[in-house]
This record gives C-alpha cells, sequence and structure tokens, in this order.
C-alpha cells in the first residue's frame, strides 16, 4: 500500500499526473450497465493502459449503491491502473451521496453558478472530499450543450478566461479542471469540432494550462464527434483525461440494436461486450496510453 499523502495517494490523481507528466491521454469512459464496465477493463487490460470509469448521477439513483461499489471492485481488481469518478454531479445531494461512497473522484458541475460561488462551493466540496481521499474536477466558463442526464445550457456557452482559471484553481484547491473553449457536450453542429474548436480556442487551451500549471491536468469534455487528430491537438496543449461516450459505446448500442432479436441472451452479451471493449482500444491506442500501465 502506497505510504504517499493525499492527493498522491488517490488513484485519479496518479493517472493522470503520470499522463500529464508523459505527454499523453487518459480515456475517462462514461458507462451505463456492466457491459460498460466489463469492455472498459478488459480493453484496459489488453492494451495495458491506464482507464478511468464514469458514473453519472443517473446510476446512483437507477442502479444504487450496491453497484457503485461493484464497479469499484472491479476497478481495484484489475491489473491495470483503474479509477473510479462520479461525473457532472450538479445537485447537492448528489455529491453528498457520491461522497459517501468508494469512488476516486468527483467532478462537481456548479459552472451554471458561475464565477465566486461555483468557486465557494467547490473549495467547500473540496475540504469534504479532502478526508475521505477523493479528488475534485471542476469546470470554469460554461460548457454548452445536453448530455445524459444533463440539462442543456439556457444561456449562451461562456469561454474560460485563462487568469480566471488560474485564480480559481488556487482559491478552490481543485485538483483537475475541465476549460470551455469551443467544445460542446453532445453532438457538434453541422461544421463540427473543427469549426468549433476555433484557433484562437485551442491556443485558449495551451493558455489555460499554462497558467494552472502542470500539478493541475485538463479535462476535454465535449468529445462526440471530434477526429483522431484534434484529441492529438488537446493531449499536446495539456489535456490528461479525455471524457469519452458516444465515442466508443455508439459500436456497442448499434450491435445490440441489429442483434436483440436474433441471438441468445448470453452470447448477445458476449459479443456485445466484444465490440465495445474493441471501440475502446481504439481509443486507447489514439490517445497514447496504450502501454503506459
Amino acid at each position: 500500500m502506497s505510504t504517499a499523502e493525499f492527493p498522491a495517494n488517490n488513484k485519479t490523481w496518479q493517472i493522470l499526473h503520470k499522463a500529464r507528466k508523459e505527454g499523453y491521454g487518459v480515456g475517462a469512459f462514461n458507462c451505463y450497465n456492466n457491459d460498460g464496465v466489463m469492455a472498459i477493463i478488459r480493453a484496459a487490460e489488453a492494451k495495458k493502459s491506464p482507464a478511468i470509469i464514469q458514473l453519472f448521477p443517473w446510476t446512483m439513483h437507477f442502479q444504487g449503491p450496491a453497484f457503485i461499489r461493484y464497479v469499484a471492485e472491479a476497478a481495484r481488481m484489475a491489473s491495470v491502473p483503474i479509477a473510479l469518478h462520479i461525473d457532472h454531479c450538479i445537485k447537492v445531494e448528489d455529491v453528498q451521496t457520491a461522497l459517501s461512497l468508494p469512488i476516486d473522484s468527483i467532478m462537481v458541475d456548479a459552472s451554471s453558478a458561475g464565477g465566486e460561488l461555483n468557486c465557494q462551493y467547490c473549495a467547500e466540496v473540496v475540504r469534504q472530499a479532502r478526508p475521505l481521499g477523493i479528488t475534485v474536477e471542476a469546470e470554469v466558463g460554461r460548457i454548452d450543450g445536453s448530455e445524459d442526464g444533463l440539462p442543456r445550457a439556457d444561456v449562451e456557452a461562456a469561454l474560460t478566461d485563462p487568469e480566471e482559471a488560474r485564480a480559481f484553481v488556487a482559491k478552490s484547491g481543485v485538483h483537475f479542471l475541465a476549460p470551455s473553449f469551443g467544445n460542446i457536450h453532445g453532438p457538434y453542429p453541422a461544421e463540427g469540432a473543427e469549426g468549433s474548436w476555433q484557433l484562437d480556442r485551442r491556443i485558449r487551451l495551451e493558455s489555460i494550462s499554462q497558467k494552472v500549471g502542470p500539478d493541475v491536468p485538463l479535462v476535454l469534455h465535449g468529445t462526440h464527434p471530434v477526429s483522431d487528430d484534434l484529441f492529438k491537438v488537446a493531449i499536446r496543449r495539456g489535456v490528461a483525461k479525455i471524457n469519452l461516450n458516444r465515442t466508443v459505446r455508439d459500436p456497442y448500442t448499434g450491435f445490440v440494436a441489429a442483434n436483440a432479436g436474433s441471438l441468445e441472451l448470453t452470447a448477445l452479451k458476449e459479443r456485445s461486450v466484444e465490440v465495445y471493449a474493441k471501440s475502446i482500444e481504439r481509443m486507447l491506442d489514439v490517445i497514447g496510453s496504450s502501454g503506459q500501465s
């Protein structure tokens, strides 16, 4: 067992700081059932890659704390480093529930509150999470769009100001930062991510990384669809944690939809998890984490 003090003894912290230092990305995969859990772990083990399993608060409500504990145990039994993260906790009660569970990290989404209120709330969660050994991710600015369990922003997305990001991290004590630089939750418009991630915003991403420093890895939200080359651009500009949902999940759900009426449930489950794992393996190669465990 590690004798390092918090946060250096935290699994998410260890995974992301190694990635930030060595210049690759770590996939943080949103999953909804045990198919996703098995696919992530099998893909990571096959590629000798670290990974992060992400669950939305929806999972805490629909599947309950027993499922979260199963995921935590599965992650800890893996032969490669795998952390468990609760993503986009907006409601206060969801944050408190998450902090009562055996997780490694939590994303506190108070970005709609804006500015000082966001900072104060995140600082309070950091204070509560520290004795539990849980690290905290936060969002500065407002990443527009929608995703499972997340409301669509009712105001125009606000880009993250690099100096504001520096001050936010210093005052709140959060460990990881999700900036807004033209990235969008959920599907991108017709011009795609290339159109939304304008050149000046890519430079903004690099500036944010420089301002907050290497001890605060950046997190990329809004990755569907994003080209392989654009993922690599983000990693070069300071991103370490890459949230992936439909990018790897769509082949799985497509297979299930096409074969649910013709395959026995056991065969459907085995083959669909294999499809899911293969799509994850491809992304582990793209973001450079294969062989990094």
